[in-house]
Formats: C-alpha cells, structure tokens, sequence
C-alpha cells in the first residue's frame, strides 16, 4: 500500500483526495491547518493542526512513511509551502505543488491595483474609496482597522474571534462559490466602492471581479507570496498524472 499525503485547504486539494481513494492500492491522508472551524472532508483519513515546522513535519512523514507529498495549500499559504519543500528535500521524498492559475486583468473594464500585500492595500485604500468590500477571509482584518474614516463590508466563513480587532463596517458569514447576481446584489446593498481581495484564483469567489467591471469599481488585488522551487501542475487531472507515474499505478476508469 503505497501512502500520500495531501496538504489541502483548498477545493482542489479536496477533489484531489476524491480521486485518489478511489484507487486501491493508494492509503490518502489529508492535511488541515485547522483554520476554518467546519471543513468541508472527504472520506479519508484527515489530521487536523500544524507539525511544528519543517523538522516536525518530516517527523510526521517519516513516521508514517509516506511515499508522495502533496502541497495543495492556498495560494497564500506561504509558510506550510516552504515547510513541504525543506521536509521534502530532508525526507528525500517526491513532492508536487497542485496551484491554481492566478486571475489575470483581460478586459478593457478591469481596474485593477496590483499590491504586494495586505498593508499595501490598506495604505491606498484612502485615495481609492470610503466604502469597500474585503473578501481576504479574517485572518488580517486588524491591517484595515487604522483607516476609521472608512467603512467595510468584510467576509468570512467562519466569525471572527471575539477579541479581534475589526475596522468599522459590518461582517457576514458566507461560503462560496458565489454568483454575479449575488455578489451584484452585495456591491448594491452596500453601495461598494472598492473591492480588496487576495489573488486566490479559482472560479468559486471570481464572480466578484466580474461584478466589479460590470459596475466599474476599483479591484484593489493583493498578489500572491513567491513559490519554493519544486515541479508544479495547474490541474488535479495533471496530480493525478504525477501521483501515477511516481508510484507506477494505474488510474482507476
């Protein structure tokens, strides 16, 4: 039985570990950081919080004596990417990076801000808008609440701890995927000005860019962290692929 473990968090990473069980001579761990309070699991073995960085990660692969290692973490998770890559190289293990195409300005309605991080955005923001949406999940929502003079509407899966620092505005609970009659319905309701988001790509949260040009408001988009070095696909059919090739396996019809 050969073992692979998968760090997830995102849904390809979950369409994956779908596809992977499927084959039964492959044992499928998935990884959580433990972030989002209900995650959405499919059927398989599942660990929950961090390693304890690189060395406490190479001690779990090596415990459980993985054959593959999967990084199919969030774009933004920069952290774990390079904590698989060292446990990696320690472990002499194959590792694959599954990322998703960043989105990419292409048409003329597209107004976009490229910044370099979260605290570039809240530093333009100013001269931007006096009404924006965040949709860059909670985690550094305290970056944006030195601007009191303006008001958020701020998304989110899960609540934000009790104790958190939140700019002025409102938040809401929401899971995607979202449409552009919704997200429409959102910029509307609120009278958006200006949307701040990660580059996240995917199709599951792009409606708001789309809704974004429609109405011709400002995108303030946060670029993604650089990559460790390491051969990556943009697809699970191409995860899939690798997984195959490397442990000499044949994919399930």
């Amino acid at each position: 039985m050969k073992r692979v473990l998968v760090l997830g968090g995102t849904a390809e990473a979950t369409a994956l570990v779908s596809q992977l069980i499927q084959q039964t001579d492959i044992e499928v761990t998935l990884s959580l950081a433990g972030r989002t309070q209900q995650p959405l699991l499919p059927p398989c073995q599942v660990q929950i919080g961090g390693f304890g960085g690189a060395a406490g990660l190479a001690d779990y692969l090596r415990q459980k004596q993985f054959d593959l290692l999967i990084d199919a973490t969030h774009p933004f998770a920069a952290q774990i990417s390079l904590h698989a890559a060292v446990a990696a190289r320690w472990c002499h293990l194959p590792r694959l990076m599954l990322v998703r195409p960043a989105w990419q300005p292409h048409h003329p309605n597209d107004h976009w801000l490229e910044v370099d991080s979260v605290a570039a955005a809240a530093a333009v923001l100013p001269r931007v808008a006096q009404r924006v949406f965040l949709t860059i999940g909670r985690q550094e929502l305290s970056v944006f609440a030195a601007l009191p003079d303006l008001w958020f509407l701020m998304r989110m899966i899960d609540p934000p701890p009790a104790k958190a620092t939140l700019p002025r505005g409102e938040w809401i609970l929401e899971r995607g995927p979202f449409t552009v009659m919704h997200e429409t319905a959102l910029l509307l309701q609120h009278q958006i000005e200006a949307i701040v988001s990660k580059n996240s790509g995917g199709a599951a949260t792009a409606a708001k860019l789309i809704a974004a040009r429609d109405f011709g408001i400002p995108v303030v988009m946060v670029q993604r962290p650089p990559l460790p070095e390491g051969e990556q696909v943009s697809t699970v059919a191409a995860a899939v692929d690798w997984v195959s090739r490397q442990l000499g396996v044949t994919k399930q019809p």
